[in-house]
């Protein structure tokens, strides 16, 4: 199974995630937003596919302290450039797998998906 694991090394849900992984012996590839960033078109494809709401973190840190303006009146295509651009601002960890795509860590979703 071709799993990618979307995220930025030192937030602790996604080191509890990467945890998750190793101990159930899942192979996967780590994306570091931090490093490598985030590609627009596959943030265009997560939120067609779970929504701007699910993927856009509006409760972190990088998020609030946005502009007024930057946080007024979000839409999909507004959702979608203030990730790329802030990419702490995307809900971590993301998991893309061959049957979908998991937001964030709820470890029964996780065994379910991929278990």
């Amino acid at each position: 199974m071709s799993i990618t694991l979307y995220g930025i090394p030192n937030c602790d849900t996604v080191k509890k995630a990467r945890k998750w992984l190793d101990e159930q012996g899942i192979g996967y590839r780590f994306h570091d937003y931090k490093k490598e960033g985030a590609d627009a078109g596959k943030l265009e494809a997560w939120v067609g596919a779970k929504g701007w709401e699910e993927i856009l973190n509006r409760r972190g840190t990088t998020f609030r302290k946005l502009p007024d303006a930057d946080k007024e009146g979000i839409d999909a295509d507004k959702a979608v450039k203030l990730m790329a651009e802030h990419t702490s601002a995307i809900k971590r960890p993301v998991v893309e797998y061959p049957d979908g795509l998991l937001v964030g860590f709820k470890e029964a979703e996780w065994a379910a998906a991929l278990g």
